[in-house]
């Protein structure tokens, strides 16, 4: 006699992250965590303003009452939390893979390293059982992307998992109103922090009209329970504008991200090798200024994210 369940697929347990002790003991006590990403240290920030920042993020989350979890593939094996030692040589690592949704399975399986973008660290994140994560700002869609079909996977990634992502809006040299649409198709919700505008990165105003708006922590933690009640996948992105001392008027940035823009279209310099170009070529074309900027907007972020994971955590309990 054949089996009922001999043609039935086999349920493949999910892969269990290697968690810090940190991580771990905050899982057990229910206590609130942040998910935090690793290409800011590894593709984002030069040594040793990488490794700097990516403790000073982790001493604010601390001090909101959460728990941070920087994520990292590590020797195949993916890392939720990291000890100060294990960020420490991420931060001075070389030849890291950038890891997105395409590429993260396969650099487990070959044991290899790897930092985790907003996609990557979405999906390790959930794996963890952490519903909020803190980064600098998303990926998109970018400029000429009718033709060259470059559309970043944090878009998709939204849309397919249930996490609450802190950014300072998405990255201001991409196609904006594009990907606003994007995010719209997609049915992800938009929600601006305490103003009307969508943020632009390192500006607080895009020139966009945000969706949605938010003022508060809990308001924001309420949406995202009632996405879960009403059984809606994926998750919410939050764009949460630089602080007013610390950003760069749209006005100022405009013309140096085209100049960034040109000089890579000449230089041939595309698909994941084009992010990081620009936004060294602004570094350098802002005489540091956007390193300034991104320290400020990440830290700020940080606060954020750590407060909704707060009013989660405290709803749960």
């Amino acid at each position: 006699m054949t089996s009922t369940t001999a043609n039935t697929p086999a349920i493949t347990p999910r892969l269990a992250p290697r968690l810090s002790g940190e991580v771990a003991r905050a899982r057990a006590r229910g206590q609130p965590l942040v998910a935090l990403e690793s290409t800011i240290i590894t593709h984002g920030m030069p040594w040793p303003q990488n490794l700097e920042t990516a403790r000073r993020v982790e001493r604010e989350v601390r001090a909101r009452g959460a728990v941070p979890a920087t994520v990292a593939v590590l020797e195949g094996a993916l890392h939720v939390g990291l000890e100060d030692e294990q960020l420490e040589q991420l931060a001075q690592a070389r030849d890291v893979a950038k890891l997105s949704r395409a590429d993260l399975a396969a650099c487990i399986a070959r044991g290899g390293t790897g930092a985790t973008t907003v996609a990557a660290t979405m999906i390790c994140a959930h794996l963890a059982g952490i519903e909020v994560f803190a980064t600098g700002g998303i990926g998109g869609v970018h400029r000429g992307a009718e033709l060259s079909f470059d559309i970043s996977a944090d878009l998709r990634e939204l849309a397919l998992t249930p996490v609450t992502v802190v950014a300072a809006g998405a990255k201001a040299i991409l196609d904006l109103p594009k990907t606003l649409e994007v995010l719209e198709t997609l049915g992800v919700p938009v929600v601006a922090h305490g103003q009307d505008a969508l943020p632009a990165f390192w500006s607080r105003d895009s020139g966009l009209a945000a969706p949605l708006r938010m003022d508060s922590a809990a308001e924001i933690a309420a949406a995202h329970r009632m996405r879960a009640r009403l059984g809606l996948g994926g998750g919410q992105l939050v764009a949460n504008p630089i602080p007013p001392e610390a950003e760069i008027p749209a006005a100022d940035l405009a013309p140096l991200i085209d100049q960034a823009i040109a000089e890579a279209e000449t230089r041939a310099i595309s698909a994941k090798s084009l992010t990081p170009f620009l936004l060294q070529r602004i570094f350098e074309l802002t005489d540091g200024r956007s390193l300034e900027a991104n320290i400020a907007l990440v830290l700020n972020n940080a606060r954020l994210a750590a407060d909704i994971a707060s009013r989660l955590a405290a709803a749960a309990g």
